[in-house]
């Protein structure tokens, strides 16, 4: 069904530092959304805070990079009373955090800094999607998750919307772009890219088949590895498009990596391999957004996962071990 400190983690390797897209200077705009309604189990709205705490600030400096701007995106996670007839859950909360989250990451493309998002769960994306949208006319995703996000309020199993945000990105939910003011066009199927699939409904399953969206799950890593996967990933997303998005959840990693997660799934990428993928992403210079969601510290172990995140994070802005 779908979305319904391990040994190695900590400072294994000396790393020397490559700023993102070699610019010296280049300004890096950190938007903490700290919201958690949209997902399964409470907890992911600490992520952001957990994910500061964990020494992002300093890898950012380490890396000579400047941070134009932090933002907290003013989020509830008290839901309102409401007579909102829906299946999906909290909408109206959802909605309300995605106009937000659109209109930071907007500011941020326009004022020539590099968005990089802290959920909070993953329904965040649909706000920094929309942001990135308005700004980008062909924008390319690649998707890490073990799942697919697909679900719509009619055929989710549980109306999380954190299971619905490349559904609501691509217009095929009641609940879209169209409701969010600011927002550009929908987000082309055959420009995004899954990496880390191992949890799928049959709807889901279904909808990447109809819509043709290029899928990498953990049995298609096994068998090409992460480097083959990562290069033909970057052919696709690369073509025709004028920005890449990063939006990596925390769960496309194995558990016993990454513990802190709101819905794990044993099988997932291992430590090297989600270092390797983003390593050899950033090394395209092409990566121009990032967001990095579901980091829960309530599930997690001596802050193992948010430690993990900050180290992707680095690797995606340049880090590299020699």
């Amino acid at each position: 069904m779908g979305k319904d400190e391990h040994a190695s983690v900590g400072k294994p390797y000396a790393y020397s530092e490559l700023p993102l897209k070699s610019e010296e200077g280049r300004q890096v705009a950190i938007i903490k959304v700290p919201f958690g309604l949209a997902g399964a189990r409470g907890g992911a709205e600490l992520g952001p805070d957990e994910l500061i705490t964990a020494g992002l600030r300093r890898e950012i400096a380490r890396l000579g990079l400047t941070v134009q701007r932090e933002v907290r995106v003013d989020c509830t996670n008290m839901p309102a009373s409401s007579t909102e007839k829906s299946r999906g859950k909290y909408l109206s909360e959802v909605r309300q955090v995605s106009e937000r989250v659109c209109r930071e990451v907007s500011n941020a493309v326009t004022g020539g800094a590099f968005p990089l998002v802290l959920g909070g769960d993953h329904s965040i994306a649909i706000g920094t999607l929309a942001g990135l949208s308005a700004n980008y006319s062909k924008l390319g995703v690649i998707w890490f998750d073990a799942h697919a996000d697909l679900n719509t309020e009619e055929h989710s199993l549980s109306g999380n919307v954190h299971g619905m945000g490349l559904a609501v990105a691509m217009g095929h939910s009641s609940f879209n772009f169209s409701q969010i003011p600011g927002a550009g066009s929908f987000i082309d199927p055959s420009k995004v890219v899954y990496i880390g699939l191992r949890d799928l409904d049959d709807y889901e399953k279904l909808q990447i088949r109809t819509l043709g969206i290029k899928s990498y799950t953990m049995h298609d890593i096994d068998r090409l590895g992460i480097e083959q996967v990562i290069k033909q990933a970057l052919s696709i997303v690369g073509e025709g498009t004028d920005g890449i998005h990063i939006s990596f959840d925390m769960d496309c990693l194995d558990p016993r990596e990454a513990p802190g997660v709101g819905t794990p799934v044993p099988g997932g990428l291992n430590y090297r391999e989600a270092h390797f993928a983003l390593e050899l992403l950033a090394s395209t210079n092409r990566i121009t957004s990032m967001e990095l969601v579901e980091v829960n510290p309530l599930f997690d172990q001596n802050r193992h996962t948010a430690r993990l995140g900050v180290e992707l994070i680095a690797s995606l802005l340049g880090k590299r071990i020699l």
